[in-house]
């Protein structure tokens, strides 16, 4: 059962077991992905977009493997994906991503270091 208060949306993880269980015991849906089931990614993705979900966190290998599907859905629903990193360390996917939104968002790249 995922967390909400009265007016909240809801919140998901998706990733490896290791890294998505923190999130599970605050209350947090997750959904487990492993070699088997990694091409759903895209699916269940959509399914969280048009389930009112407000934010899904998405392990950066995962965003990365997926980031087509995931930037559309970013564009044309109200989710917000978050990448996080696994237990291995950052791979700066997270800074990338909202570099890239800031830069849609207001037409330049606010970030950059003249």
């Amino acid at each position: 059962m995922a967390i909400t208060k009265k007016n909240e949306a809801p919140m998901a993880a998706m990733g490896s077991y290791d890294l998505v269980i923190p999130f599970q015991a605050i209350g947090i849906e997750t959904v487990i992905i492993d070699e088997e089931n990694k091409d759903s990614v895209p699916r269940l993705v959509a399914k969280y977009a048009h389930s009112q979900y407000a934010i899904l966190f998405l392990e950066e290998s995962l965003f990365e493997n997926f980031r087509q599907d995931v930037d559309a859905i970013n564009e044309s629903e109200t989710l917000s994906v978050v990448p996080i990193p696994n237990q291995a360390g950052s791979r700066g996917v997270g800074v990338a991503s909202i570099r890239h939104s800031a830069e849609r968002a207001v037409g330049m790249d606010i970030f950059s270091v003249n």
